[in-house]
């Protein structure tokens, strides 16, 4: 087995993290929908989580997953037939950043339709974390990648919002999982407004195919439109009925007239790349706005 990125500390001891059980299950979630408070060590290039308190510590932050999630749903009794999982495969670990502007607005980047996974979704930038690298500079590198943003350094501050247990597929009606990361989502507030930064994106259209900026209002209704809950949250009636975003077409940018009902979109049933923001997304939103909310200080200097 390759080195483990995420490991889970249940016996005393930090042990592997196993591909075929649920993380949020073996950390003590039930039947709720959380989130479930974490306590976690933010390593180079791994992480270490735990219910309890332990040495070495950094951060307690909330862990949730779908609820739809294909490992909570194989963890329970009886087991379908040929839902046999790798034993020999751990949970891969990501990070995705959460860019905010000075004036208060969030960058969303849609996924091309060429990619095998995730295809055609808004998500944050992000991507795995190297073995070697610490979570913000992973983080940051990603965003580079992806955008080509390149934050100076003494211009922005950072702090981890929370964690998200994914699975690709999303739905064990859509197949078995082929993938399953725990990704880290850090809030990255630059001096910089959107404006500022918008100039210097340079996207990179092997990933990138679209990207929008979110203000407060906005994200607030993209969060409350959760996956999988039977009683949808009732939405402002002052939402504007499109969002201007900038689209990749022929290696050129050019503007995009996004429809509001494309972004409060929900994982479908049955496999298909349809055009909506992610439900990790949606809580790492829904973190961000708790802490506008807030207005922690708790942030720490990129000097």
């Amino acid at each position: 087995m390759a080195a483990a990125r995420v490991l889970l500390l249940l016996s005393g001891r930090p042990e592997p993290a196993s591909f075929a059980r649920s993380v949020c299950g073996l950390l003590g979630a039930g039947p709720a929908l959380g989130p479930w408070p974490t306590h976690c060590s933010l390593q180079r290039g791994r992480l270490v989580l735990s219910s309890r308190p332990f040495p070495g510590a950094s951060a307690r932050l909330p862990l949730q997953r779908p609820p739809f999630c294909p490992f909570a749903a194989l963890d329970q009794p009886p087991r379908v037939p040929g839902s046999e999982l790798p034993a020999d495969r751990g949970v891969d670990l990501g990070v995705a950043i959460i860019l905010q502007s000075s004036d208060q607005t969030v960058l969303l980047t849609r996924r091309t339709r060429t990619l095998t996974v995730s295809p055609n979704l808004w998500v944050p930038p992000g991507g795995h974390v190297e073995l070697d690298e610490e979570l913000l500079e992973g983080g940051l590198r990603e965003l580079w990648e992806e955008s080509g943003l390149q934050l100076p350094q003494g211009q922005f501050s950072w702090a981890p919002l929370g964690l998200w247990e994914s699975a690709y597929p999303p739905r064990l009606s859509w197949g078995l999982p082929k993938y399953h990361h725990i990704v880290l989502y850090l809030l990255v507030i630059s001096q910089e407004t959107q404006q500022q930064l918008q100039a210097r994106i340079q996207p990179n259209p092997s990933e990138v195919s679209a990207l929008m900026w979110l203000g407060p209002d906005v994200a607030a209704a993209v969060a409350a439109t959760e996956d999988g809950t039977e009683t949808p949250r009732l939405l402002p009636q002052d939402l504007p009925p499109s969002i201007l975003a900038v689209e990749l077409k022929d290696g050129r940018a050019q503007p995009l007239v996004l429809p509001m009902s494309t972004l409060l979109q929900t994982t479908p049933a049955t496999a298909e790349d349809k055009e909506r923001v992610s439900t990790g997304t949606k809580f790492a939103l829904g973190l961000w706005l708790q802490h506008l909310g807030k207005n922690n200080c708790f942030c720490k200097s990129s000097v």
